[in-house]
């Protein structure tokens, strides 16, 4: 399958933002093919493992779901893409709903496959990537793991009866709490990062939402630690072995920690998370704001003011943090419809959501498609990778906003 990748992108090497981005990708490239074709390194955290990266490299990307990145051709379609735009970046799913979605090698991890297929060939589609300047991002659903809990109940969230708890969509938890789950998804990191992904991104680091309609949560071996707590140990032990093999530790959060004062009812808060990890994701997709959010009647119809309100004050508390890194918070951007909301995005929506983020003085996205179509939303994308950040404003007070009552995507 190495071949039959190569094969079919090698037309695309010539593109002259691949060629400038390769090289910039160059020798982290090589250290990170040198550590997966070698022995296992060791892998202890150093003190500097532990300490959060400062990065001002600009990553502009797109999200590729599990089926779009089994595909050889439309994996040269998404990187043929990132060849003639500003994209430099694509988030694979390895680990999702649905299990992993490459054969692994530690056989801890491979007894949680799950039977939805997988990469063909990982490495080679890694290589590719960076072949083209594109840096690959492992997405790493954590929590929301239906496989594992299945596999594993005895790790999972349960009722008050001792029964397996499960969502609205009848699915079961893995427990954040619980150490076992940690290591499991661990490792999953540190094999990605062996094989040269420079991030590893996890996703749905947060509990389930503890709807009012469900069973009571109970978490066997929490302790007395509260789920802020769970999720911030649960980083502290992961981000060091991660950056111990030269990848970034990163998550996803909801878009409603920027302005939320205190810690969601799924575990998030921003001061608690924020310095344990190389960068925030948050997801502030205008449609998922509840009318009203921030004095805007339709917060989906102003896409530009509810992503600047929103990573304007993630950056004002990155700032009381001590945290000043222009590479800190990458927002994902709404790169879809849903039904019976208007306006249906397209490229002005996306244009008016980058320019809310170089306004809120940073240079860094990533595009959500969950089908990962992206052709319609091109014209809204620039041909090349170049700064458009702004100078911060001063701070200034913004009203915080009640959870909307579901999400479409959550992490």
């Amino acid at each position: 399958m190495r071949s039959i990748l190569f094969a079919s992108l090698a037309a695309l090497a010539c593109e002259p933002n691949a060629s400038a981005r390769a090289s910039q990708l160059a020798t982290a490239g090589t250290a990170s093919s040198q550590t997966a074709a070698g022995a296992r390194p060791d892998t202890t955290p150093r003190a500097s493992d532990t300490l959060r990266r400062a990065d001002t490299a600009i990553v502009r990307g797109l999200y590729v779901l599990r089926w779009a990145a089994q595909s050889p051709a439309r994996m040269q379609k998404l990187i043929a893409m990132a060849d003639s735009t500003e994209v430099n970046a694509l988030v694979i799913d390895i680990k999702d709903e649905f299990g992993l979605n490459y054969k692994s090698a530690d056989t801890m991890v491979a007894r949680n496959a799950g039977t939805a297929g997988t990469i063909p060939n990982l490495k080679a589609m890694v290589d590719t990537m960076k072949a083209h300047g594109v840096i690959p991002i492992a997405r790493l659903v954590v929590f929301k793991d239906s496989v594992a809990a299945r596999l594993n109940p005895q790790h999972t969230i349960r009722k008050a009866d001792g029964s397996v708890w499960r969502d609205k969509e009848g699915l079961a938890w893995v427990s954040a709490y619980d150490p076992k789950i940690w290591e499991y998804n661990i490792r999953v990191a540190e094999e990605m990062a062996r094989i040269g992904f420079a991030e590893i991104q996890f996703d749905y680091i947060r509990f389930p939402e503890p709807y009012p309609s469900l069973p009571k949560q109970v978490f066997p071996t929490a302790n007395g630690r509260s789920k802020q707590q769970a999720l911030a140990e649960f980083l502290r032990t992961a981000c060091p072995r991660v950056r111990a093999l030269g990848a970034k530790c990163t998550i996803d959060v909801f878009g409603l920690t920027t302005t939320v004062p205190g810690a969601l009812e799924i575990g998030q808060h921003w001061e608690t998370l924020s310095p344990v990890v190389d960068v925030m994701l948050p997801m502030t997709y205008p449609s998922h704001y509840p009318r009203g959010a921030f004095g805007i009647p339709r917060p989906n119809a102003d896409p530009y003011r509810i992503n600047h309100i929103a990573i304007k004050r993630a950056r004002e508390r990155d700032e009381k943090l001590g945290i000043d890194d222009p590479g800190h918070v990458r927002a994902w951007l709404q790169a879809f419809s849903l039904p019976r909301m208007l306006p249906k995005y397209g490229p002005r929506e996306i244009e008016e959501q980058k320019r809310a983020i170089y306004d809120a003085g940073y240079d860094s996205w990533i595009l959500w498609n969950p089908g990962a179509r992206y052709e319609s939303f091109l014209p809204g994308l620039e041909k090349t990778t170049i700064s458009r950040r702004k100078r911060p404003e001063p701070p200034a007070s913004t009203p915080a906003v009640a959870a909307p009552a579901g999400e479409v995507r959550g992490s």
